[in-house]
């Protein structure tokens, strides 16, 4: 009689957790924001880039006084360069493949270096930098 309640008590718990589990659970009415890359992009660019470049990433800024050579327009990249972007110069720029005269020496960190002491995952720094470029490349005035 014993065991016979004991089966029937653990048959019961395991129909009520089959029945929970088997409920299908309300969806959200809100959909959840999602983050473009031209925006994460446009984020780094206001965190690291503006401060030289200008908010409006056409080289002027209050730190651009300050500096060895005036920042470039970066609206105009693609204008200097026969009508297409860049992108492969300007990746390699921002991880410190090419000097820069007006970020200084190889010793002063650009951003791919800052990006990389800031989170030492190789892939979360290409996907920042990528970002990076993608929203430059936004910007181009044709």
């Amino acid at each position: 009689m014993l065991r016979t309640r004991i089966a029937l008590m653990l048959g019961f718990d395991f129909c009520v957790a089959f029945f929970v589990i088997a409920q299908e659970r309300p969806k959200a009415d809100v959909a959840t924001p999602t983050i473009t890359p031209v925006a994460a992009g446009q984020e780094t660019f206001r965190t690291y880039c503006a401060s030289c470049h200008g908010l409006d990433a056409r080289g002027a800024s209050s730190a651009a006084a300050g500096l060895k050579h005036k920042p470039p327009d970066l609206t105009q990249l693609s204008k200097r360069n026969g009508g297409k972007f860049p992108s492969v110069l300007i990746e390699d720029t921002l991880q410190d493949n090419h000097l820069i005269s007006a970020h200084g020496s190889r010793n002063m960190p650009v951003w791919g270096e800052a990006f990389r002491n800031a989170n030492r995952d190789e892939t979360l720094v290409k996907i920042r930098i990528h970002n990076l470029v993608l929203y430059i490349e936004s910007i181009q005035e044709k």
